[in-house]
């Protein structure tokens, strides 16, 4: 070994003791008859020094030494007069007796310190380097430590850990995939896995009744904070179980990461229907970090009964199919400037919404709308009770058909959750969301596509509506979402081929298509499949929020760029004319 030690162990316990570092040169100051060193390796830094009067020679190596060059040095463990608590082994320093230049180093293109002079870019391009900082290797640690965690739990509760293929049969549901030619079969492609999906229900017919995988999978889809064309799962399945057995299980999971990596004690986890999630927020994985839930004020259900008059005057509200809207509690105050960055920001192009309507609960107790011309105190009175506002509140509402005009709400809540400080990075809300619809129906298809995949399971008392009203079957399918991110999700399967066959039925495939894209999952399930479901948690995106991040880019150790490529090995890239006609694909693309 080439040292004794590492570089952040040492403390004022190894006091006398001679010992061997290795590592990079982190800095260097040179104040005339001394110079210092910091020496860092992945486990933290320590301060070397040099005395020109006690060895000249030695302090004249020390100084033509530069950032990052790799160095070994032998010497004495004696305390630092003065120290630094930031680090461990800020009591004491070495009295440095030989040292060894083992590899010199360029100037790097930026300063591998925790405050970096580097833009994403350049650090993506040189990410070798940027690993070397403490914020970015600690993401990995968190990142290792928890992957063993994983392993843990399921090992303890009987699961057994299986590969899965990599080299998988292309299907044409979920996103697009990556192909890859195949030279021995000319003109065929095999697709890298979106997941492990059909393979793990075959590890169930195969009697594996509990099966995990921390696996790489592949989607080519738009990439975005949250999205890598590669990414990496926690895929699990069960056999011989109900719903309530998944969720237990896996709640329990998700519970035992928080508990060893953070120590924090979760409680049992909130459920929620898809329905209430949309109709109270806008969205299938709501942050619950804070309230603001929707109030209606028209919409077909409240035709009997609604607050809002129907024949009001104001066009925008008389014409709209629903008006919705939310109570930001201290906002009345609100300022002329402040209010039209609300609505310039509903009316960004990503979110869609024409305009905003808002009404103030002054201090005074009086109401003040933007449309009092149309609304007199007493209807807006009956406003504010629907909402439940206070004075100093500030009522925000928007207008439009159903569906639409919720996302765009709920984009809106959670700018103002954000706005008031209410989505804090170190709270956590995780929520179930159960009973999500089976189908969802694609205009430019005109067919109705599986929400999740083609093998999840409806619930059985509304099998019967697959004829008669197919957008009403609920799935036996369930989400974890964590302070508004969904980190995990998956059903309970089809079991039964009679079942499956229909499914595909509704799903638009003929039974050549079922045949030729799943003909092996159906013949599997001939030979006496049992009762199964499984998760899938997004692994990167789970680490991502442990570590307080936006992006599940810092928790990768070479991630993509937003255009997919890898600007430091310059990926994808074009292959020779040579391996082209290999793989019988011709010169011209």
């Amino acid at each position: 070994m080439l040292r004794t030690h590492t570089c952040g162990e040492l403390t004022i316990r190894d006091l006398g003791k001679e010992v061997t570092l290795a590592g990079w040169v982190q800095k260097s100051r040179d104040l005339g008859g001394m110079t210092f060193i910091d020496i860092r390796d992945r486990y933290g830094v320590t301060q070397l020094t040099f005395n020109a009067n006690e060895d000249a020679k030695i302090c004249t190596q020390a100084r033509e030494l530069g950032r990052e060059f790799v160095i070994q040095i032998s010497g004495k463990v004696i305390e630092r007069s003065s120290k630094n608590p930031k680090i461990t082994t800020g009591d004491i320093e070495i009295k440095v007796s030989r040292l060894q230049v083992l590899n010199t180093a360029k100037l790097p293109p930026f300063l591998i310190e925790d405050d970096t002079d580097g833009g994403d870019d350049l650090r993506m391009r040189y990410r070798y380097l940027d690993l070397r900082r403490n914020p970015v290797r600690n993401n990995l640690i968190l990142r290792h430590r928890m992957a063993q965690e994983v392993r843990n739990y399921l090992n303890g509760l009987n699961f057994i850990e299986v590969e899965t293929p990599v080299l998988i049969k292309s299907t044409p549901e979920g996103a697009r995939d990556f192909v890859v030619p195949s030279r021995m079969n000319a003109g065929e492609f095999y697709a890298l896995p979106q997941s492990p999906q059909t393979f793990k229900q075959l590890l169930m017919v195969s009697g594996f009744d509990r099966y995990f995988q921390i696996v790489k999978c592949f989607r080519d889809e738009d990439l975005r904070a949250d999205r890598q064309p590669e990414f990496t799962q926690i895929d699990c399945e069960m056999a011989f179980i109900e719903q309530e057995d998944i969720l237990n299980v896996f709640e329990g999971l998700v519970r035992h990461l928080f508990k060893s990596i953070k120590g924090i004690d979760m409680d049992t986890f909130p459920r929620m229907t898809y329905a209430d999630a949309m109709r109270l927020y806008g969205s299938d994985k709501p942050d619950l970090r804070f309230e603001m839930k929707f109030v209606e004020l028209k919409s077909p259900e409240k035709q009997a009964n609604p607050i809002l008059n129907p024949r009001s005057g104001f066009p925008i509200f008389d014409q709209a199919e629903l008006v919705i809207g939310i109570n930001a509690k201290g906002c009345a105050e609100y300022t002329r400037k402040q209010l039209d960055e609300l609505t310039d920001f509903i009316k960004r192009p990503q979110i869609g919404a024409t305009g905003l309507i808002y009404c103030r609960h002054q201090a005074d107790g009086i109401l003040k709308s933007s449309v009092d011309k149309f609304f007199d105190e007493v209807q807006l009175q009956k406003w504010s009770q629907a909402f439940e506002s206070k004075p100093g509140d500030l009522i925000l509402i928007l207008a439009g058909s159903g569906d639409k005009v919720r996302k765009q709400l709920s984009e809106l809540r959670l700018e103002m959750g954000n706005r008031l400080g209410l989505r804090n990075k170190n709270t956590f809300s995780p929520l179930w969301v159960l009973d999500f619809p089976l189908l969802e129906w694609d205009e430019e298809s005109q067919r109705y596509h599986a929400m999740h995949h083609p093998f999840t399971s409806p619930k059985t008392e509304d099998i019967s509506l697959l004829d008669t009203n197919p957008a009403q079957v609920r799935a036996n399918a369930y989400d974890m979402v964590l302070n508004g991110a969904e980190i995990g999700g998956e059903s309970i399967r089809i079991h039964d081929k009679n079942l499956q066959a229909l499914m595909f039925k509704h799903l638009g495939f003929s039974k050549e298509e079922a045949q030729k894209q799943f003909g092996f999952l159906m013949d599997a399930f001939e030979f006496g499949a049992p009762p199964h479901g499984g998760i899938a948690f997004g692994f990167d995106r789970i680490v991502s929020l442990f570590a307080g991040l936006d992006s599940i880019r810092d928790v990768i150790a070479f991630p993509k760029n937003n255009s997919g490529r890898d600007i430091m090995i310059d990926s994808p890239s074009t292959i020779s004319d040579e391996q082209l006609k290999e793989l019988k694909l011709g010169v011209e693309i």
